[in-house]
């Protein structure tokens, strides 16, 4: 058992003045076990109500999909919800709710997870229900051929129906020559099609595994209570001893910048947006990442006070929405990005000359101390405010554990991002904003073609 703590002063209701003056987190307990089989558990204490949030992470997702197979991480998270041998198909969400409470899943590059809210005296019910179907799904055709169809539906209307979504999946397939960030969480409908029963068992079988999952469970909650239902309902599941190694291919270097456009009549509003392949947060080396991090907040984190917001949107007027975005909680290379959205009569051209003229100024020009100060103050609320909600918390450990990071990694973040400087953030900066490293996309309405002028 490892126990951690980080101890401080609660601060709501204080003025956010007073946070400089203040430890750089509020109380957290978090207590982690491993059980026998391998599986992780994550127990996060909040005794202010009398309610949890239960998750169940899996260390898989749309980047360990075998070739072909692409969506096939995604189609086994509905699968999770049609029976096992225990449970009929959509008695595991109407127990929940029967009980009070919600659940729902998740899929994404890099894990898998299923989460409950409910009363904390639901826990063991929420753990039997959970170990049962980590080893006992039972997938029939006539279970798998309708939630095919209801995957391929939603693809249909979250990606194929909008232009923004199949400009985001061209930009990450260009971005992505080799590694499987490039293939979409959804999957390529024409490989999604062809998606048998046998796939998903195979899939199942090969990640669904105590030493493959981290079980999380935030709220109010004993620590030895969670560690021993844990025992009793996981503990008995055997391990997977064939379960892969977590490897995937590499980028090769990249010499060459990349550029897309992508014109489609449904766009309302056409915009330039560029992407530059960056450094995640790593176990033990989270420094450049926390850079990066403030490096956005600075460049375009708030159209009101960050830097191209002020260049481009106030001073220039010459774009009606400016932003930088970074995040760096991903198990391989992640991206840097920024985004303009031209004033009319601005064309994509001048609005990307702009933009990165922009860029340039604030490269070469001083930091500001006070933005810097309070941005880190801003960050070192959010965090502290974000701890009411445990189901947060319980998502932000989850996903970093199943990202390569550690708890230690998560409690030590706060205190990472306020040593980092403005030499930090310059050095951050140099390293990234490399052309031959990114895409550059431009989105317009078919029949706009003069804006690339």
């Amino acid at each position: 058992m490892t126990r951690w703590k980080r101890m401080g002063l609660p601060l709501r209701g204080l003025a956010l003045a007073a946070l400089a003056a203040t430890p750089l987190a509020a109380a957290e307990d978090v207590t982690t076990y491993t059980l026998e089989n391998g599986m992780e558990i994550v127990v996060i204490e909040d005794h202010r109500a009398a309610a949890i949030t239960n998750m169940v992470w899996y260390r898989t997702g749309a980047a360990d999909e075998p070739a072909g197979k692409s969506g096939i991480a995604h189609y086994l998270e509905h699968l999770l919800f049609k029976g096992t041998d225990e449970l009929d198909p959509g008695e595991f969400s109407a127990t929940v709710q029967a009980n009070g409470g919600s659940d729902n899943a998740f899929t994404s590059w890099d894990y898998t997870g299923y989460f409950q809210r409910i009363a904390a005296d639901r826990l063991e019910l929420m753990l039997k229900m959970e170990a049962d179907r980590m080893v006992d799904l039972v997938l029939t055709e006539e279970i798998v051929a309708p939630e095919l169809d209801v995957i391929l539906e939603e693809r249909s209307q979250r990606v194929d129906s909008s232009a923004g979504g199949l400009f985001g999946e061209q930009r990450r397939a260009a971005q992505y020559m080799n590694h499987p960030y490039a293939i979409p969480i959804i999957g390529w409908r024409h490989e999604m099609e062809q998606l048998t029963k046998q796939d998903a068992l195979d899939f199942y079988e090969t990640y669904y595994a105590p030493n493959n999952a981290i079980l999380i469970v935030a709220g109010d909650v004993e620590p030895e209570e969670v560690l021993a239902l844990a025992q009793t309902h996981f503990g008995p599941i055997p391990s997977n001893p064939d379960l892969p190694e977590r490897v995937r291919p590499s980028e090769p270097p990249q010499l060459a910048e990349r550029r897309i456009a992508y014109a489609d009549p449904r766009v309302a509003q056409p915009y330039v947006i560029r992407t530059y392949l960056a450094p995640e947060r790593d176990a033990g080396a989270q420094e450049t990442a926390a850079a990066l991090t403030l490096l956005a907040e600075l460049l375009g984190g708030s159209s009101a006070t960050s830097f191209l917001g002020e260049r481009l949107e106030f001073e220039t007027q010459r774009a009606v929405y400016t932003s930088a975005f970074y995040s760096g909680v991903s198990l391989d290379a992640t991206t840097f990005g920024l985004i303009t959205v031209p004033a009319e009569g601005v064309s994509l051209a001048e609005a990307e000359a702009e933009l990165d003229a922009a860029v340039a100024e604030f490269m070469a020009s001083e930091i500001d101390a006070e933005a810097l100060d309070r941005i880190k103050m801003q960050i070192r609320a959010s965090e502290i405010y974000g701890r009411d909600n445990v189901g947060s918390r319980a998502r932000t450990y989850g996903t970093a554990l199943t990202s390569g990071l550690t708890v230690a990694d998560v409690q030590a973040w706060p205190d990472i991002l306020e040593a980092v400087t403005a030499e930090d953030i310059k050095a951050a900066g140099e390293m990234v904003f490399d052309k031959r490293k990114a895409v550059t996309g431009w989105l317009m309405r078919e029949g706009q073609e003069e804006l690339m002028q």
